[in-house]
């Protein structure tokens, strides 16, 4: 059984929070206990967020944002030193596709969007949050990867550059990260029933994958106090951590 109050009184962040994983993820970690910064540029599905979270007895603190504004992140960061001065979670969920296609077809605006969201906005996340993660008492981030990463098929090379990119950048960060109490993972989802999976397969059906609440309980156990792993990634199709 999973503990529903381990987070209890714990501040955790989750970008993407107003659809699929990352909404999930939210009503999740409330459930657990967390007081939730729920972040995505949906207001109306940041506002769901919370009203399903308020009715299950938590607490969020809603935040449109647009990750390709770095500089809005490092207000954010400030922010929270400001209000709580330490942060206990993160779970860097936001992503974007982009479009499947022959590398040498990309066109470079395309190539930048996803690049901006996928690599970009999580190291401006790093950048700003780092010491809010080392004040707390177990700092716990996990960012949302996927096996395209390793994969890197036909007509994927975007996405599977940028996730490629991301496992790069969480892996160089856990070593330097590595004698404080803060702990940073990779999570990769397997497939599930969100949009993006629907953009990426149209005639999948979509009622033979598993949704986001499903999935949600493994990610926030990533954020679990106990968790000792570091630099490593936790795979759901396996269920087993392993090397990045």
């Amino acid at each position: 059984m999973t503990d529903t109050t381990e987070l209890a009184g714990k501040v955790v962040l989750v970008t993407g929070a107003s659809r699929g994983i990352g909404y999930a993820a939210g009503i999740e970690a409330a459930r657990r206990g967390a007081h939730v910064i729920a972040v995505a540029r949906t207001v109306g599905g940041l506002e769901e967020l919370d009203d399903t979270i308020q009715a299950n007895g938590g607490s969020a603190t809603l935040v449109p944002l647009d990750l390709r504004d770095g500089d809005a992140i490092d207000r954010l960061g400030a922010a929270i030193f400001e209000r709580w001065g330490h942060l206990d979670g993160l779970v860097a969920n936001a992503g974007q596709l982009g479009v499947l296609s022959p590398v040498a077809h990309i066109k470079p605006d395309e190539f930048d969007k996803v690049l901006a969201v996928n690599v970009t906005a999580n190291y401006r996340l790093l950048r700003s949050l780092d010491v809010l993660l080392r004040q707390s008492e177990a700092g716990r981030a996990v960012f949302v990867s996927s096996g395209a990463a390793r994969s890197a098929r036909p007509f994927w090379g975007l996405y599977a550059a940028s996730k490629a990119a991301l496992d790069a950048l969480v892996k160089s960060y856990a070593g330097e990260i590595a004698t404080t109490k803060a702990r940073v993972n990779v999570f990769y989802p397997g497939i599930v029933r969100t949009a993006m999976r629907a953009k990426a397969m149209p005639g999948e059906d979509p009622e033979t994958l598993p949704t986001p609440a499903e999935v949600a309980p493994k990610l926030i156990d990533m954020l679990s106090p106990k968790l000792q792993e570091n630099g490593r990634l936790f795979d759901v199709d396996t269920g087993a951590f392993e090397d990045i």
